[in-house]
C-alpha cells in the first residue's frame, strides 16, 4: 500500500521507514543492502516482481537462427547468459572457442566464467554500465562479426536494436526466455512502502499489471538503468532515486546518498 501524499521535504526523514527491493533476497547476510539497514534504521524488503520462463528449444528453432554462423554474443543481463547457454546444451549446439562477448557491464561479463574459459580478448563490456560504452566495445568489432543480441521475447532493448541497424550491423535478436509479471497485489495492497525500487521496464510493467489505477501519492521511485528510468517516465512515475549515476554505480549507492540527504533534512 502506498501512503496517501505525505509531503517530501522536510518531513521525509519521518516517512521513509519502510523500503521495497523488487528482486529476490540477498543469499549473504553481509549484503550492503543490510548494511543499510542498520545505518538508517530502515525496514527493506524483497520481492520479485518478475520471473523469466525459458523458451524450449523446439520453439527457438522456430526463429531459424543458426548459432553456429554468429561470431560476437550480446548480452545486457546474467539471465541473457543462463539462457544462451541452456538453448546451447538444448539444442546440443558447440559454442566455437573463437566467439567473442559483448556485455553491458563487467558484473554480468565476469559471469560468463561460468561457462566459458574467461580470456579477456573475447569477452569485452562497457565502461560504466551504460549502452553507450557498450557499444564503444561493439563499435571497435562490427565490421568482423555477426552478432546475436540475446533477449527476452517480450523486452529486448530497442536502443541496442537501433544502434546495431544504424551502424550497419549484421545481427539477428535470439530470443530464449519471456518476462512474466508475478502476483504482488497482495503486498502493494497491504503493506505501506515509502520507496520502492525497480531494476527493469518489465518490473514497472508488472507494477501496473498487479495495481492498473496505480497512483505514487508521494511514494519515492528509485530505477536502474536508463530503459528503466524511461519506462518509469512513460508510465507517469517521478524518479527521486536513479543509479548508475557517476557518485552511485549501483542502487545500494543511490539508495545511501538518497537517505543520507534525506537525514540531513
Amino acid at each position: 500500500m502506498v501512503k496517501n501524499g505525505e509531503k517530501q521535504g522536510a518531513n521525509k526523514a519521518r516517512t521513509i521507514k519502510k523500503i521495497l527491493i523488487t528482486q529476490p533476497r540477498p543469499e549473504s547476510d553481509k549484503s550492503p543492502y543490510f548494511e543499510l539497514e542498520r545505518k538508517y534504521q530502515v525496514e527493506l524488503a524483497f520481492q520479485p516482481f518478475i520471473r523469466l520462463e525459458g523458451i524450449p528449444a523446439r520453439d527457438f528453432r522456430k526463429q531459424k537462427i543458426d548459432i553456429p554462423n554468429f561470431t560476437g554474443v550480446i548480452f545486457t543481463s546474467r539471465n541473457a547468459i543462463d539462457h544462451f547457454f541452456r538453448t546451447c546444451e538444448e539444442m546440443k549446439v558447440s559454442v566455437s572457442q573463437d566467439t567473442k562477448y559483448f556485455c553491458i557491464t563487467e558484473a554480468v561479463a565476469l559471469y560468463l566464467q561460468k561457462f566459458i574459459l574467461y580470456r579477456k580478448r573475447k569477452v569485452f563490456y562497457g565502461a560504466d554500465g551504460t549502452n553507450k560504452s557498450m557499444f564503444d566495445a561493439i563499435n571497435k568489432h562490427k565490421n568482423n562479426e555477426k552478432f546475436i543480441y540475446v533477449c527476452s521475447e517480450n523486452q529486448q532493448d530497442n536502443e541496442i536494436v537501433n544502434w546495431l541497424k544504424t551502424n550497419g550491423c549484421e545481427f539477428a535478436l535470439a530470443f530464449m526466455y519471456r518476462t512474466q509479471s508475478n502476483d504482488v497485489k497482495e503486498l502493494l495492497t497491504s503493506t505501506p512502502f515509502d520507496v520502492i525500487c525497480f531494476f527493469t521496464p518489465s518490473g514497472i510493467r508488472s507494477l501496473f499489471d498487479n495495481l492498473p489505477k496505480f497512483k505514487q501519492n508521494g511514494t519515492v521511485i528509485g530505477a536502474f538503468g536508463g530503459n528503466t528510468f524511461k519506462a518509469a517516465e512513460e508510465a507517469g512515475l517521478v524518479l527521486d532515486i536513479k543509479a548508475p549515476q557517476p557518485q552511485a554505480p549501483s542502487m545500494v549507492a543511490a539508495l545511501d546518498k538518497f537517505l543520507a540527504a534525506t537525514v540531513k533534512k
